[in-house]
């Protein structure tokens, strides 16, 4: 049996036990390709069993021409029928028992009449493979290869030798049939089995792509919220409290109303730095053409202004240029540390900043001798989380040490090592 393009058969095939299973649509245009070549097959194949049929020497001509009249008549049965049939790949398994029984039976009285009509065996065979269910099909082969050679042998009674080289013929065809199109059929299975499990992959990389993007856009979500809390979100509370104080000091101290309006200015004014940084994502305002103990200096001079408590910055260990991503961590604690003891530690509560550069890492702490709270009181906002947050991106750490009446300590340490895959910014 020629069936050398089998895996671009039917897209609905049988498992081994005769049961059809699915399969995802084909193709179109691969499929179109191939069918076409299945279209020329099997037209060279009816052509040339025409020929032989008119061109035997046994038996007359009227039987010669009656039997390739009757054999003709699979023409337009295939073309109406079995190829709309075999491009659905016999999805209607009732309509395609049809169209193989009517093929048969315009088959076999031909084949029984002039037994050159068996060469049709090579277009009946792939099709039976084509639309039919494994047994079905095999039951399909058997009476292709060993009826026709039944009813011609007690049709015309031939030699013993003729009629046993037609016999092991008919049984060598039927085997080779058999075992080539059972062959095929389970590679078939097998396409029809990986390309569902393609399917299933493509599915599941869609999932995972909008997943991921779902990830990616929840995280920048929880950074902007985190950069708006540690910048503007501050900035705009210290300037609330700007107000109200300058609000009491009009009527009886105009110089310290004055004085707190000029800082105003200035904390809108970083602000407003702040947020144009934060829109084009870039260095930090207090970073930004300096280092990383000044811009901490500076966070303390502000707070001692807003405050007036003195707020002392100790800087241990040789200074230098970090990664940019370890600075703008550190910073943004000591911002959140120093917010969070202007609004909870007192008026009197006295700050310290201890930055310290080791190797390997950078230790910051941020410690004030306020009124401090019980730990486990904490809950909900962005403000201590965000610090741990903040950290552990980078691989670092944070802890947070309270009690109430002994203060609160905020300190992270930061990995500056190999392991940190990001290039140091150089200072100012």
């Amino acid at each position: 049996m020629p069936d050398d393009l089998p895996v671009e058969e039917p897209e609905r095939r049988l498992s081994g036990d005769g049961v059809r299973v699915g399969a995802p649509a084909r193709d179109g245009h691969v499929w179109e390709r191939s069918f076409r070549l299945w279209d020329a097959y099997f037209a060279v194949t009816y052509a040339a069993t025409l020929v032989f049929v008119l061109g035997a020497s046994v038996p007359g001509l009227g039987i010669r021409v009656a039997a390739a009249v009757l054999f003709t008549a699979q023409v337009p049965w295939y073309v109406w029928v079995g190829r709309p049939l075999l491009r659905t790949g016999g999805e209607d398994e009732r309509r395609a028992l049809v169209y193989i029984d009517v093929a048969l039976l315009l088959f076999l009285p031909s084949a029984f009449m002039v037994g050159e009509t068996r060469l049709a065996a090579f277009v009946l065979v792939p099709q039976c493979f084509m639309v039919l269910g494994l047994r079905r099909a095999l039951l399909g082969v058997v009476v292709i290869n060993l009826v026709p050679v039944v009813g011609w042998a007690l049709l015309w009674r031939p030699a013993s030798d003729v009629l046993f080289f037609n016999s092991v013929f008919a049984v060598v065809t039927l085997v080779f049939s058999g075992v080539f199109g059972t062959w095929i059929s389970r590679i078939m299975d097998q396409s029809s089995e990986r390309a569902t499990l393609i399917a299933e992959l493509d599915a599941s990389r869609e999932e995972v792509t909008r997943l991921s993007a779902e990830r990616g856009a929840l995280a920048e979500r929880e950074r902007l919220s985190r950069e708006i809390h540690d910048t503007l979100a501050q900035g705009f509370t210290s300037l609330l409290m700007l107000v109200q104080a300058v609000e009491s000091e009009l009527g009886h101290d105009p110089a310290q109303a004055l004085r707190h309006l000029r800082l105003m200015d200035r904390t809108a004014r970083e602000n407003l730095a702040e947020a144009r940084a934060l829109v084009t994502d870039g260095t930090p305002a207090g970073l930004d053409g300096s280092s990383l103990p000044d811009a901490l200096r500076r966070l303390a001079a502000r707070h001692a202004e807003q405050t007036g408590t003195p707020a002392a910055v100790e800087v241990t260990g040789a200074a230098r240029g970090l990664p940019a991503a370890v600075e703008v961590v550190a910073l943004r604690t000591c911002q959140e540390a120093l917010a969070n003891a202007r609004r909870h530690a007192g008026p009197d509560a006295c700050v310290t900043v201890a930055l310290d550069y080791a190797a390997e890492t950078l230790h910051l702490s941020v410690r004030d001798r306020g009124r401090g709270f019980p730990l486990h009181a904490t809950s909900g906002g962005y403000g201590l989380a965000g610090i741990r947050s903040r950290a552990a991106e980078i691989g670092g750490a944070a802890e947070i040490r309270s009690a109430p009446g002994r203060g609160t300590e905020v300190t992270v340490t930061l990995p500056v090592g190999p392991s940190l895959s990001l290039p140091p910014r150089s200072d100012a």
